[in-house]
């Protein structure tokens, strides 16, 4: 009995720390979606990072939305102890974690298919936004100068864009290297001719030379949801 109120009690401080780790991703998710821009002078920096693939602040709301959701249902049903609540949070859980695991395959052997979805999503946005969208247009200039890359896939990214339209040249960073500056015009010609990597590539390029520290992480959050899994089990199976 003692075990089982000690359990309990992990239970509970623990998805109370998920509850309100859920709570500040939909505080911060709002807050680039009102004001991305003031987001984006604190923490540009630190920008540089997959997530700017992707719509930052509806990516954080979602995600926040689902962890407040786990940490309610993980600290109603250990508090209360109803088997309902925790059965749907082991769903969850469970869930999320195939979901990851899933997505782990997919990236490791699918690479080529992962760029060809996300160019089919990044590329025609570039098109469309950059030069004329101030936040999404900082977001991928931030970018470009952390990762030292030009567009998704390269400079070709950027043609018909309202940039090139508007200064009838490329963003600087697409011929940025030991023979050009910033400040020179970056032609079409200045761009096939210096081919600067796409950020697509050089995402990965970091990913793989960080793999142990990327591994890490994902192999103690995969391992923190496998506990907390067999925790809601054993609280449920202990139930009366």
């Amino acid at each position: 009995m003692q075990c089982f109120s000690f359990i309990k009690t992990l239970m509970i401080l623990f998805n109370l720390l998920i509850f309100l780790c859920g709570a500040a991703l939909l505080a911060v998710g709002i807050w680039v979606s009102i004001d991305g821009a003031s987001f984006l002078k604190i923490f540009g920096p630190l920008s540089s990072s997959a997530m700017q693939f992707v719509n930052v602040g509806y990516f954080l709301i979602a995600a926040g939305a689902v962890v407040f959701a786990l940490g309610f249902l993980g600290c109603y049903g250990a508090q209360t102890e109803s088997k309902c609540a925790l059965m749907t949070f082991f769903f969850i859980l469970l869930l999320i974690f195939i979901a990851e695991v899933a997505a782990a395959v997919v990236a490791l052997v699918y690479t080529t298919m992962a760029e060809h979805f996300l160019t089919l999503l990044v590329v025609p946005a570039i098109k469309k936004d950059y030069g004329s969208q101030k936040d999404f247009t900082q977001v991928w200039n931030t970018t470009m100068t952390e990762l030292k890359c030009c567009g998704f896939t390269n400079y070709t990214d950027f043609e018909d864009s309202p940039y090139v339209r508007e200064n009838d040249a490329f963003p600087p960073f697409c011929c940025n290297n030991i023979t050009n500056t910033v400040n020179e015009t970056c032609t079409k010609e200045k761009a096939d001719h210096q081919k600067v990597e796409g950020c697509f590539q050089q995402l990965l390029y970091d990913i793989r030379t960080n793999a142990v520290t990327v591994g890490g992480v994902a192999a103690g959050i995969g391992g923190l949801e496998l506990a907390a899994m067999i925790v809601s089990m054993y609280l449920y199976c202990n139930l009366q």
